[in-house]
């Protein structure tokens, strides 16, 4: 079934981060005209209109909302010192752009949750992305909710330093498990059809990954990074234990900017975030395009252009 026509405004939150940054590039690619919601200055873009605000001033997510036909909710918190952290970050701001929507009377929700919420008892993270869901659920909008897997790419800092590793030929990995993973533009482009499509998606709940059955082993994804960076790696699978111990070290070395965190061991050691097949995109509206050998190696090299890859 196609898609109706694009909505002619969107609202965006966190459109200057990694995903959001490629939402925007590729909405203005398809002549969509933008609010997006920052919390610093940014340079003029063509059919996009920055909202200086957070999603703590209910003002400025009225701005937001001025005129939009649909919302992407993007921004969340992928780290925070604790449990309170995260339920601000992820669960309270999105009541509230939930509630801009509602007061505005923009009723088409595109929501970004994550695969970790379908076990909210590992982690703060997973527990408040999983309330987060809940409050969309219950907003009365015309919602849809996608759980990205891993997400790598161009201008992404989680997966980085695996990229620095393997340029130095060795992987730590967590336990042995299985996990899927999507290139961001891909991501973007599942995002945008969304919201073009204003009557099968909704209520629906989407796992979406670069269509590998049965997701990627640790030690293969490994691999893959290792053949992106162009060398052979070995691959480590670090016990719990030691995780913790290093979730410790970087904690007191890097405090509040620490990478690996005692919450993300918790969901790290998991053994399975593979997306559930029967939760994928329907065909007719989505379907990957990057392969993820391909997408690796322009993620390496884009590392190397910006001079974080040595």
């Amino acid at each position: 079934m196609p898609a109706s026509p694009l909505p002619l405004r969107l609202a965006i939150t966190g459109g200057t981060g990694f995903v959001g940054r490629t939402v925007v590039t590729l909405a203005c690619a398809q002549n969509l005209t933008l609010n997006a919601l920052t919390r610093r200055p940014q340079d003029v873009c063509a059919g996009v209109t920055w909202i200086e605000g957070a999603l703590d001033r209910d003002e400025r997510l009225a701005d937001l909302m001025a005129d939009a036909d649909a919302v992407l909710h993007i921004a969340g918190v992928v780290n925070a010192p604790d449990r309170a952290g995260f339920k601000m970050g992820n669960a309270a701001g999105t009541l509230a752009v939930v509630r801009a929507a509602r007061r505005a009377g923009v009723c088409r929700f595109i929501h970004v949750s994550s695969l970790s919420a379908r076990e909210p008892q590992l982690s703060h993270y997973g527990w408040s992305k999983r309330r987060a869901e809940q409050i969309v659920m219950a907003s009365g909008l015309d919602w849809t909710i996608i759980r990205p897997p891993a997400i790598y790419g161009p201008g992404d800092t989680e997966l980085l330093e695996l990229f620095r590793l393997a340029r130095r030929g060795l992987v730590l990995l967590p336990p042995k498990g299985r996990l899927s993973v999507i290139e961001v533009s891909d991501l973007a482009r599942l995002l945008l059809a969304c919201a073009q499509d204003e009557e099968e998606s909704i209520g629906a709940i989407y796992e979406a990954d670069d269509g590998l059955e049965g997701g990627w082993s640790h030690q293969s994804f490994g691999r893959a990074i290792g053949s992106a960076v162009g060398r052979r790696v070995a691959t480590l699978s670090t016990p719990r234990a030691l995780l913790h111990l290093a979730a410790r070290a970087d904690g007191m070395l890097r405090g509040t900017k620490a990478k690996l965190t005692a919450d993300r061991v918790s969901y790290f050691c998991h053994p399975d975030w593979v997306v559930d097949p029967a939760k994928r995109p329907p065909s007719w509206l989505w379907e990957p395009q990057v392969g993820t050998r391909a997408g690796l190696k322009n993620a390496a090299e884009w590392y190397r252009e910006q001079g974080w890859l040595k």
